[in-house]
């Protein structure tokens, strides 16, 4: 499994977890460069808190649950370099820092939280380290929990990139199909490009044909035809954030394929952890959605551009939500 996000130590040893035996100081963390994919895989270490910042800005970590273990690994590796006498304070002010770089994926905050009590540098490692370990946990989970929603022969239709790129380990909305893989189960993952970044084409399309699974990439504007043709029998998406009544947050375009769906008669699951669900907020209007830089969509010279990363799922389009608890089924309450 791709190795999204880990801390590595000075000796180059790569740790998802705490192995007693194993120096963890100094370290660093250690992720996946995804703006570099799929031309080249490149990996970046890094302990400087601008660094981890803007890394986390540009994209070169995403997905929700492997921002929040970049951060609390990232907040670990900068906090090395603290004074020891204002170690709670310095770590609070890194937090800080680290929380204004994406304000959708609640994971940040979260594991944030963690993280911003501990009193000294090998309690702040081991809070990082538990944090990875549970989202591998999460991942394998989710896989178990959903794997037989995937039937053979299925089409499955999947958006932007919830998978092991996005994550710890199996991913999220990709899980149950590294799962049912691993089965031997044999089906055709459809992957959106996922404008204006490409996500699906780029990662979720690449990730897939290296585990040797079937997949096909489709423009975002093809998923109409592709479901009125019968193709797809199941769509399972990722989700940034999650309010308490099943409203969900996703990449852009999400919202979109849902209604589709809904037309068609086909099944709209989202896969997250339950680290993702906001029981602060009552419904999905109240999800901050982050606004991009413009240039990202690529316009004319002059012309305003809109460009919101996210959109909000309302929960009357979601057949079901697996999380690493099981498979919630309408009506959602997450209290």
């Amino acid at each position: 499994m791709l190795e999204t996000v880990r801390w590595i130590n000075a000796e180059g040893k790569v740790l998802a977890g705490y192995e007693a035996d194993v120096p963890l100081l100094p370290g660093k963390l250690r992720i996946i460069d995804q703006t570099r994919l799929p031309q080249e895989l490149v990996y970046l270490e890094l302990d400087d808190i601008d660094g981890i910042v803007a890394a986390i800005k540009r994209l070169s970590v995403r997905g929700a649950p492997a921002i929040g273990c970049a951060a609390a690994l990232g907040l670990a590796a900068c906090a090395q370099h603290l004074d020891g006498a204002d170690f709670v304070a310095g770590v609070s002010r890194l937090a800080d820092q680290l929380a204004a770089s994406r304000p959708t994926a609640v994971n940040l905050f979260w594991a944030l939280d963690r993280c911003r009590t501990k009193k000294n540098i090998d309690e702040l490692i081991q809070e990082a380290l538990a944090i990875l370990e549970e989202d591998i946990q999460m991942c394998q989970a989710i896989g178990a929990h959903g794997e037989s929603l995937i039937k053979e022969g299925a089409g499955i239709l999947t958006h932007c990139n919830a998978g092991a790129l996005a994550t710890g380990d199996f991913g999220t909305a990709l899980s149950p199909m590294y799962v049912a893989h691993a089965k031997g189960r044999t089906f055709t993952v459809y992957s959106d490009e996922t404008r204006p970044l490409l996500q699906g084409s780029r990662l979720t399309a690449w990730e897939l044909q290296r585990a040797g699974i079937d997949v096909v990439t489709i423009c975002d504007n093809m998923a109409a035809q592709v479901m009125k043709e019968g193709k797809i029998d199941l769509v399972i998406v990722g989700s940034d954030r999650i309010a308490a009544n099943g409203d969900a947050a996703n990449k852009i375009g999400t919202y979109g394929l849902a209604v589709l769906a809904k037309h068609h008669g086909i099944p709209f699951h989202v896969a997250a952890p339950t680290s993702t669900i906001d029981t602060s907020l009552a419904d999905g209007s109240l999800i901050p959605i982050e606004q991009r830089d413009p240039a990202e969509v690529g316009a004319a010279k002059g012309v305003r551009v809109y460009n919101p990363a996210f959109d909000v799922t309302p929960h009357e389009l979601i057949a079901g939500i697996i999380t690493e608890q099981g498979l919630h089924r309408p009506p959602f309450k997450f209290n």
